[in-house]
């Protein structure tokens, strides 16, 4: 069963979401057990919340069963120290097991992706997230919209949702999430902003008082800094950090942004944190230019066990 409240819930997704790595073995099966250090740190550095089977979890490329193992095994780790997100998603029976699954591990909300079906319509994203909600039997929603097709009317009927608590942002629209926003302010939503550290100060700004991170694998204390700038108003220092980090994040949108993760993963292995390779469609390996680059930026970070 869930460790936190709705309102504990809440109340985290004003700060990081930090989404975990999946790691794999030399022979690409989930190694669950090699996210130990990377969850602790995570913990130890002030991380509000861990999101297990979100898009830098690589949950588009794993089975069903492996999302189900993974969900289990993050709850294990973060042992109710932090609120536990579980990715959600796919097509609708799928994501309803999975809901159902995530529930019996402990996971505390479920963040259900945005549904990639060539043909989505509006009223039946509705439909899907409801039958999500209804499968987590009580657990807290959170919407994960990469884009805003649906239309807004459509955001906020699924604002409507009982279950709904939040909504990952994850579109470079930051007047469109103030409209967002202001449309269901009275629902009193988190709004978290999904694109990561360097659009955090425009989407804080409009009021997305979260954001998500896949930095936080790797340097966490630095997503936290971010925040804590941005929480005592302090945007001059917040963007100080974000221009030190935006390397990294530029090197993950290369290759149509397919080498976010293996950017997140290349770090880890040299930092003696092997998760293993990423899964085809994602870039792997490196490209020798971006592995220089990579190499470059992290010894400027003085990690610990950079190799």
């Amino acid at each position: 069963m869930s460790t936190f409240s709705r309102t504990a819930v809440r109340q985290a997704l004003d700060g990081i979401s930090g989404i975990l790595v999946t790691p794999f073995d030399a022979a690409d099966a989930v190694a669950p057990a090699r996210l130990r250090p990377i969850v602790d740190q995570a913990v130890a550095a002030g991380v509000h919340v861990l999101v297990a089977n979100g898009n830098t979890s690589e949950y588009y490329g794993l089975l069903p069963s492996e999302a189900e193992t993974m969900v289990h095994a993050a709850a294990e780790l973060v042992a109710g120290r932090v609120p536990l997100l579980a990715g959600v998603g796919r097509s609708v029976k799928e994501a309803c097991h999975l809901a159902q699954a995530s529930r019996r591990a402990g996971a505390d909300a479920l963040m259900v992706h945005q549904p990639p079906d060539p043909f989505v319509a509006p009223r039946g994203v509705v439909e899907y997230v409801r039958r999500i909600a209804a499968a987590g039997e009580g657990l807290p929603v959170v919407l994960y919209l990469r884009n805003e097709s649906i239309g807004i009317g459509t955001i906020e009927a699924l604002c409507q949702i009982p279950e709904v608590l939040g909504v990952k942002w994850a579109s470079p629209t930051p007047l469109l999430l103030a409209e967002a926003i202001r449309r269901t302010r009275p629902l009193g939503l988190a709004w978290v902003g999904g694109l990561a550290e360097n659009w955090a100060p425009p989407f804080y700004a409009v009021g997305a008082r979260g954001f998500t991170s896949g930095l936080i694998n790797v340097v966490p204390e630095r997503s936290v800094a971010i925040h804590a700038a941005l929480e005592r108003s302090d945007f001059g220092s917040a963007m100080a950090l974000i221009a030190d980090m935006l390397p990294f994040e530029e090197l993950r949108a290369q290759e149509h942004n397919g080498a976010n993760v293996t950017v997140v993963k290349s770090a880890l292995q040299r930092m003696g944190l092997d998760c293993g390779a990423t899964r085809p469609p994602s870039a792997w390996p490196l490209s020798p230019e971006a592995s220089r680059t990579l190499d470059a930026l992290l010894s400027g970070w003085d990690l610990p066990g950079l190799r």
